[in-house]
């Protein structure tokens, strides 16, 4: 779990719910290289460690926000995604930013519902 990069909570729990701030590809402090896919694998990797944090994990996400500074990365994304989801489809928004933070190419938020479902 990667250390934050401003003054936020990465993860909230309230009741059966887990809310994870935007997560960008940053490990060890630093932004990855290899652009928007290499970004996005460590942002999931990031998310995971998150849930892991507090017992779930990605099938538990119903929701999930992406912020991408390019919609030409779009079709990238939805094979990371796919793939890091599996057939688990959250409901889900894609929005077009003209920046993230630390110079990110992507972002990515979820919410996440645990106990009784």
């Amino acid at each position: 779990m990667s250390t934050p990069v401003g003054p936020y909570t990465p993860i909230v729990r309230s009741g059966d719910w887990l809310i994870c701030s935007g997560q960008v590809g940053v490990r060890d402090g630093a932004l990855v290289v290899g652009g928007v896919t290499s970004e996005l694998e460590q942002a999931f990797d990031n998310l995971e460690g998150l849930l892991d944090s507090e017992g779930a994990s990605l099938a538990d996400v119903v929701k999930t926000t992406v912020f991408l500074i390019d919609m030409g990365d779009y079709g990238t994304m939805n094979e990371i995604y796919t793939a890091r989801f599996g057939d688990h489809r959250p409901a889900r928004s894609a929005v077009a930013v003209t920046a993230l933070p630390i110079g990110a190419s992507i972002e990515i938020e979820a919410w996440a519902r645990v106990g009784a479902q």
